[in-house]
C-alpha cells in the first residue's frame, strides 16, 4: 500500500536522500524507505515537502498543467508599500518569463517561526517583514526573484502549504504520515489530514 508523508524539511537539507558536495540530506530524519519527494524545494528554503512511493500521484503533481496552490512565507528586507505588492498580485517580468497573478499579504500580527540554524542576519537600522504569498505555479526559485523584482529581497523562505495540506504542527524535521483521501488539489474542499503523531529526526536510515 503506498504510503505518504508529510515533512518540514529544514534550512540547508537538500531534497533528496543523497548527499552532495557536503550538504545533509533527508537520509538523517529516519523517513520510510521507498518514499520520494513529489517536487523539491531548494537547500536554502525551508517547510512543506510531500513524499511518497505513489508514481501516478508524484507524476500528477510534477504536471505544470495540474494547478496547485502553494502558499509561502516569505521574510523579506525592509516593508513593501501598496503598489510593490500589488505588482507582485498582478504579475511581473522576471528574467525572461511574465507570472501569473498571485495573492500577497504582509501578515499581521507577524508569525511566531522556529529558530532557525544558521539565523538570518539582523540589521538594526533596518525592519523586516513575513509576507504570505500563494502561487499556483513554482518556477524555479520564484518567489525570491519576484520579491528582488520589487525591491524586497527575501531573507528566509518557508513553504507553508501545498493544495489542501499544510505544515501547521510540524517543527523543522519533523514528519508525519497521512492517507490517501486526505490529499485533495482543491484548497476548499475541507478535507483535513487524518495524522499520526508527529516523528522526531533520531538516526540516520
Amino acid at each position: 500500500m503506498p504510503r505518504y508523508v508529510l515533512f518540514h524539511k529544514p534550512y540547508g537539507v537538500l531534497s533528496q536522500f543523497t548527499p552532495e558536495d557536503g550538504a545533509r540530506s533527508l537520509a538523517e530524519f529516519d523517513l520510510p524507505s521507498g518514499i520520494y519527494p513529489a517536487g523539491r524545494l531548494d537547500k536554502d528554503s525551508e517547510g512543506l515537502l510531500l513524499l511518497t512511493d505513489d508514481g501516478p500521484l508524484i507524476e500528477q503533481l510534477l504536471n505544470p498543467r495540474n494547478a496547485k496552490p502553494k502558499t509561502y512565507w516569505a521574510l523579506v528586507e525592509r516593508v513593501p508599500d501598496e503598489a510593490a505588492l500589488q505588482r507582485l498580485r498582478s504579475g511581473l517580468r522576471i528574467e525572461d518569463y511574465q507570472t501569473r497573478p498571485c495573492e500577497a499579504k504582509i501578515l499581521a500580527p507577524q508569525p511566531e517561526v522556529p529558530p532557525r540554524t544558521p539565523p538570518v542576519r539582523v540589521r538594526k537600522t533596518v525592519q523586516d517583514v513575513w509576507l504570505e504569498i500563494t502561487l499556483v505555479e513554482g518556477k524555479n526559485r520564484q518567489v525570491r526573484k519576484m520579491t528582488a523584482a520589487i525591491g524586497h529581497p527575501t531573507l528566509r523562505l518557508v513553504r507553508q502549504s501545498l493544495a489542501n495540506l499544510s505544515l501547521a504542527g510540524l517543527l523543522p524535521g519533523q514528519w508525519r504520515e497521512i492517507a490517501r483521501a486526505d490529499i485533495a488539489w482543491q484548497p476548499d474542499t475541507g478535507s483535513k489530514p487524518t495524522c499520526s503523531r508527529p516523528k522526531n529526526p533520531k538516526q540516520r536510515r
